[in-house]
């Protein structure tokens, strides 16, 4: 086949099921989805509860998990945690201190939510392109360059730092803390379409939607790439698992260790360009999992890293000088971004129930890239 597979990618094509019909299979109607309450946000305060006999022996943590699901509220096991170890949570007057603590008929529980922290870090000036934005999220097509969370290195000039500031009082808090709630992320140098929670009921909204990535929910992420060379099928599929490389900590490699996770990517081709001597191809890519870098590694595993992936594509730095004129221009003004572009996003609103969709179109650069790929065609 010319492309380099895993085990489970080998039986599947061994087995005939063929790029198109895993696409059918993805479109085929999903199993619908009882009716839920949409959550909300827990308010500042005391709420008590009493144990009922049906939730006796059960850990203290996981029956008030269980209540504030019941509830709709916004509490998940690992925040009821946190205010268990910051002791607002009480048993009879006095302080829990276990969260496994098994539960007793009859005791009275209270559980104090405090206000909002103020949000760290500090909020920055930054311009943002705002796709939409509601009270309860907002979308932004994020620029490439832009570190999206403060880290070693980044610690001002982030999404993150821009969001405090743009959004404001409007933050509600996410794990108490005034903040933007961050589900997804794209690389610095990556563009393209991001959405971000301002409630912790919205964050775990989003954060169920995205960890189910579109296999039983309302979820649509698509990617365009530009990648070396000419992939010599019209659409297909990496399956490939994908853990931190063993001697770069600052990449990601396929692997089989144990500590490897899924990664599926899904690619289809939307066009290819001969420039100069060198085959280029524009794909249009879906995840079916979230690893970091996955698309990167996976197009590189294949033997078709990104243009301009000075980490996954370093080897095919010889290909670029044979590359045409036009295209050699457009490249070298991509200033070390790779040709990655978050192009659609599409989910159910966690709150409201609507069904949003958006589209980036490629951002300057790349529409550029394009352009002269084309002109280097003689199309």
């Amino acid at each position: 086949m010319g492309l380099s597979m895993n085990q489970h990618a080998k039986r599947r094509y061994q087995a005939g099921i063929t790029a198109e019909a895993e696409r059918a299979e993805r479109m085929r109607p999903k199993e619908p989805k009882l009716p839920t309450a949409p959550l909300a946000t827990p308010e500042t305060g005391a709420t008590v509860y009493e144990i009922t006999p049906e939730e006796a022996g059960q850990r203290l943590d996981k029956v008030l998990a269980a209540r504030a699901e019941a509830a709709a509220i916004a509490l998940s096991r690992t925040r009821l945690r946190a205010l268990i170890e910051e002791g607002r949570v009480q048993v009879d007057g006095k302080t829990a201190t276990d969260a496994g603590a098994k539960a007793r008929v009859g005791q009275v529980v209270t559980v104090d939510v405090p206000p909002p922290l103020p949000a760290e870090p500090r909020g920055e000036n930054i311009p943002l392109d705002i796709v939409f934005e509601d009270e309860h999220l907002i979308i932004i097509n994020k620029p490439a360059g832009l570190v999206v969370h403060p880290a070693g290195g980044h610690e001002t000039g982030t999404l993150v730092n821009a969001l405090i500031a743009h959004c404001g009082d409007s933050l509600s808090g996410i794990g108490g803390v005034r903040r933007p709630g961050i589900v997804h992320r794209i690389d610095k140098d990556t563009s393209g379409l991001l959405v971000v929670a301002k409630s912790d009921a919205t964050h775990q909204g989003l954060s169920a939607l995205f960890a189910d990535h579109g296999r039983t929910m309302s979820l649509t992420r698509e990617y365009l790439a530009f990648v070396w060379g000419r992939l010599n099928r019209k659409a297909g599929m990496v399956d490939a698992a994908i853990a931190r490389h063993p001697h770069n900590r600052e990449k990601m490699a396929v692997s089989t260790r144990e500590d490897a996770r899924e990664a599926i990517t899904h690619w289809e081709m939307q066009d290819s360009f001969t420039s100069g001597t060198s085959d280029v191809s524009l794909i249009a890519c879906q995840l079916e999992t979230g690893r970091t870098h996955q698309i990167r590694v996976h197009m590189a595993h294949i033997g078709h890293p990104l243009l301009a992936d000075a980490v996954y594509g370093a080897g095919f730095k010889t290909k670029a000088l044979h590359l045409g004129p036009a295209t050699s221009a457009a490249l070298e003004k991509l200033g070390g971004r790779q040709a990655l572009h978050a192009a659609r996003l599409g989910f159910e609103h966690p709150i409201t129930g609507e069904e949003l969709e958006f589209e980036s179109p490629l951002p300057p650069e790349l529409a550029a890239l394009e352009a002269a790929l084309r002109t280097d065609s003689g199309r």
